[in-house]
């Protein structure tokens, strides 16, 4: 797969083009938060924009397997989130210096997460 067929899959799969910046890709447009591909000097590079700023995840060798690794990261259907509990809802609606701290502490864990899936089941590029 490479970044035009990506583009095409992710539209098929119904991901918000908001959710991703990939070069070429026709309507996209640079995105503020979210998941970026980039192409460097033999490396494709695949990483978050998160206020602002760029974080690298992932650096592949070829286009194909970068690809194939943003897909599975953008079409992962995993459990929704629980729903707040009235305790957690008040706490929520007081307490924005936790909350804060706890969405940075749940965004390192899930940035953890993703690259030890990265590292026990690299992308096979078969998509």
């Amino acid at each position: 797969m490479d970044r035009y067929q990506l583009c095409e899959a992710l539209r098929a799969a119904g991901v918000p083009d908001a959710h991703y910046e990939i070069p070429g890709c026709p309507g996209g447009h640079p995105s503020l938060e979210g998941y970026y591909l980039a192409q460097g000097e033999g490396e494709w590079t695949v990483g978050v924009h998160e206020r602002g700023r760029r974080e690298a995840l992932e650096t592949f060798a070829d286009e194909s397997r970068a690809c194939a690794w943003l897909y599975e990261r953008l079409t992962d259907e995993s459990s929704p989130p629980a729903r707040l509990t009235a305790t957690e809802m008040d706490e929520m609606l007081h307490d924005s210096e936790g909350i804060e701290r706890r969405a940075q502490e749940q965004l390192e864990q899930a940035l953890t997460e993703s690259r030890r899936r990265t590292r026990d089941d690299p992308p096979t590029g078969d998509h």
